[in-house]
């Protein structure tokens, strides 16, 4: 019968309620009051998950809440101030993105349920956990939710949170590890002095106990026992105590039923001198339990270092030119256009471009290629590369929250937002596999108790240990997560995970030309003028056109070195993939493709300039025309040997002529010349109705349709932002032979995923029977089940090498 609570005290914890009607909540439709915020979050909580009938059957008050939380949300307010939100908060549109670090990650149960949670929330964009990393990445709408209520609503569901910093970030780390070896060492050493009283027992090494030491030994076990059961055990209860609050459930559950249940079995009969009280299986259990936590936790840890150490090498200081003389500040502090000095042997602050020097520059951290890049004035350089020699100014570009280096990690956590189709089979799987579990659980205990079978509380015990589902849950995150740290660290970042599961269904493979097969450094090899005394003032024109242009072909007029400044351009247009149109003292000028220039409609020049790269018109009439060249990259050949098994094509908006030579030097099967954006997607959607999956390469602005359009889609090299905004997996170097190393992690990492299910699922359906048979003891059971989720984590983790 539940039990009455005074008039005047707190409905929830029995305690004087001082605060009068201040804080209320309505339970089974009455009003009742609480004498603190604490408890008004926690009865809250149990009525918004449906639990009110916790108030019907309670026999005792419940613990009191936590009474500071006013003054806790008051410090997580802080975290709405713009100044500093201006550090980790990134604005994405209309909308604010945020990645937190999260306390209390145990396993994917986890990871789901902050998802769900959360996803509930009003003004909750998008949610993604990463379970290894301990971080989420989330994205809302600050008009209609704050920071400060986000990280108060994963509080009130136990998990504390805080703005990802790498360094707060790492030492939350170490004091979980601390904390994890302090309840592994405790099971650890109590586990042996139980396990030495029960082998007394066992093999009677004592001569014939009588029943009074047998009773002995039992209440030191369980003397023992306790604190393995309450503290080291604890990690355990609390996980199953957020899944239960939030109706759902995870495998903590059958482990925490497991280890009570044993307990209170073994309490129930210490003083019975013929029956089983399994002490030392519940400290084993426990111990063998942690230790498969640990080493999962420390292996996660060490995938996701190979990325989150990129933060660590950006320096903390720089030194920045202020009325002509250097003063070292904070690199978080440094704002765009600053001018910052970096010496030879010094990592570059932040992104920049160089305003004067050169240097050699080691851009590992990023491309994954360790020969060093020369830079010159006018040149990008990136924070956290190496200034190996030289002396540089450079003018800051992007503040340090949006540099490169952030914002690769903020791409990875965003890739994880996008499972798999079988990351999502298996987190559902491993959700019902719990249950499934629990209902096998009780069928067991049924049978052998109909059976007048003296062990049937064991037997049910060993099948709920035995058949939890730990390894299932690791199976895909734990493959995914090596995945993409081995290809982060080869210099290529995947924006979605998903992609690496669509690559190994991939049948074509299109390329676009220029910039991507070629190295994109076009040099004019010949140009024809309609009036050869315009030769000066025609260039000049041209050049002012194409500076104007993020296209390769105007690398090729830069070179030129021709002053432009009298050259005022008006009403200036570009069409992606076609030219460039504007207008000059009252002249129309057009410089672009044959089509563009509409050459057609000048027969005798159409015939002589057919092969033109560009043509330069006035008013329509053809003043000019230029033919650029461009190398094939030195390991293109190599790299298309190794994609014999995909049909391969150029898609390119370069002449006939030009694509055709490339087409036919590296022995790709199809070519598609003198193409416009929408042509180019025209030619992938009707591969795709052909039932082809397509991966398509590129590198321009003029790429980024077909780049959305494609299956899957990888941006080459120094691309542009719009093409790297378009594609699905990124290449941070320039070297086309990444694109093997995609392909073959994509199919190592369907192998691994499979091989761990397959393990997982199999060491489940194997050991079912047995134990439900009772030839497991709990002791056993615990092992077995630690044991599997341990070879699922090592398999993943040969991932990370080569």
């Amino acid at each position: 019968m539940a039990i009455n609570i005074s008039k005047g005290d707190c409905f929830h914890c029995g305690l004087p309620n001082l605060e009068g009607d201040k804080y209320p909540v309505t339970i089974l439709n009455n009003k009742h009051y609480m004498c603190c915020p604490g408890c008004q979050a926690v009865a809250s909580t149990i009525v918004d998950n449906g639990l009110e009938s916790y108030y019907e059957f309670r026999t005792e008050p419940a613990a009191k809440g936590d009474s500071a939380l006013d003054n806790t949300m008051s410090k997580l307010a802080v975290y709405d101030e713009p100044e500093l939100q201006e550090e980790f908060v990134f604005d994405s549109g209309k909308d604010k993105q945020i990645q937190l670090t999260v306390e209390g990650i145990t396993c994917a149960a986890c990871g789901w349920l902050i998802e769900k949670q959360l996803a509930k929330v009003s003004g909750v964009k998008q949610v993604a956990v990463n379970v290894g990393a301990r971080r989420a990445m989330v994205t809302w709408n600050d008009d209609e939710i704050h920071l400060s209520q986000l990280l108060g609503k994963l509080k009130t569901i136990g998990y504390e949170s805080l703005p990802f910093q790498a360094d707060k970030h790492e030492a939350s780390f170490q004091n979980e590890q601390k904390s994890y070896l302090k309840k592994l060492g405790l099971a650890g050493i109590m586990t042996m002095q139980v396990m030495m009283l029960a082998m007394a027992q066992y093999f009677d090494l004592f001569g014939d106990m009588d029943a009074e030491t047998t009773r002995y030994f039992n209440w030191v076990s369980l003397v023992l026992t306790t604190p393995v059961v309450l503290y080291s055990g604890s990690v355990f209860y609390l996980s199953a105590l957020k899944s239960t609050l939030a109706k759902t459930i995870n495998m903590d559950i059958s482990i925490s039923i497991a280890i009570l249940s044993t307990y209170i079995a073994g309490i129930i009969t210490i003083n019975q001198v013929d029956a089983e009280v399994y002490f030392e299986s519940i400290c084993m259990f426990v111990f063998f339990l942690l230790i498969s936590r640990y080493l999962e936790q420390r292996t996660r840890h060490k995938a996701n270092q190979i990325s989150s150490n990129m933060l660590k090498h950006i320096p903390v200081t720089a030194f920045k030119w202020v009325d002509g003389e250097l003063k070292s500040v904070l690199a978080k502090q440094l704002q765009v256009n600053d001018l910052v000095l970096v010496k030879a042997g010094e990592i570059i602050p932040v992104d920049g471009e160089i305003t004067e020097g050169q240097a050699t520059i080691d851009e590992s951290m990023l491309t994954g290629e360790f020969e060093s890049v020369e830079k010159q004035q006018g040149a990008q350089v990136y924070g956290g590369t190496i200034n190996q020699l030289g002396v540089i100014t450079i003018r800051v570009t992007t503040s340090l929250k949006y540099a490169m280096v952030n914002q690769i990690l903020r791409l990875q956590e965003t890739a994880l937002a996008n499972k798999p189709k079988v990351a999502l089979m298996a987190d559902k799987l491993s959700r019902h596999f719990g249950a499934i579990v629990l209902a096998f659980t009780a069928i067991t205990y049924t049978f052998w108790y109909f059976q007048d079978g003296p062990n049937a509380f064991w037997i049910a015990i060993s099948v709920l240990v035995a058949t939890c589902p730990c390894a299932l849950g690791l199976a895909t995150p734990s493959a995914l997560t090596c995945a993409m740290a081995k290809l982060n660290k080869g210099g290529i970042l995947l924006k979605r995970a998903d992609a690496l599961e669509q690559l190994t269904e991939i049948t074509d493979i299109v390329f676009d030309k220029t910039g991507t097969l070629t190295r994109g450094e076009f040099s004019i090899e010949r140009a024809w003028f309609a009036d050869d005394q315009q030769r000066d003032k025609l260039l000049s024109i041209a050049t002012a056109l194409e500076i104007r242009s993020e296209h390769p072909i105007a690398k090729a007029f830069a070179k030129l070195n021709i002053n432009t400044k009298d050259e005022q351009i008006d009403d200036f247009s570009l069409s992606i993939g076609n030219g460039i149109a504007g207008k000059l003292n009252g002249h129309v000028y057009k410089l672009g493709s044959a089509n563009f220039v509409n050459l057609t409609g000048c027969p005798p020049l159409a015939n002589e300039l057919d092969n033109a790269t560009v043509i330069l018109t006035k008013n329509d009439a053809v003043v000019a025309a230029f033919w650029l060249v461009d190398q094939i990259k030195s390991d293109v050949a190599a790299v298309l040997k190794k994609l014999k098994r995909y049909d391969t094509s150029i898609l390119s908006g370069d002449s006939e002529k030009n694509v055709s030579f490339v087409a036919h030097k590296l022995g790709i099967n199809n070519s598609y010349a003198q193409c416009t954006p929408s042509q180019k997607l025209t030619t992938i959607k009707t591969m795709q109705q052909q039932g082809k999956k397509v991966l398509m390469l590129g590198d321009g602005i003029n790429d980024a349709p077909v780049l959305a359009a494609a299956d899957v889609s990888l941006a080459v090299g120094n691309a542009s932002d719009l093409a790297k905004n378009a594609a699905d997996v990124i290449l941070l170097n320039a070297r086309l032979d990444s694109l093997s190393l995609v392909l073959a992690m994509a199919d190592r990492t369907r192998r691994k995923i499979k091989q761990n299910m397959v393990w997982a699922i199999g060491y489940n359906v194997l050991v079912l029977p047995l134990a439900m048979a009772g030839f497991l003891t709990p002791w056993m059971a615990a092992l077995g089940m630690s044991i599997s989720s341990i070879i699922v984590v090592i398999n993943s983790t040969r991932l990370l090498k080569d």
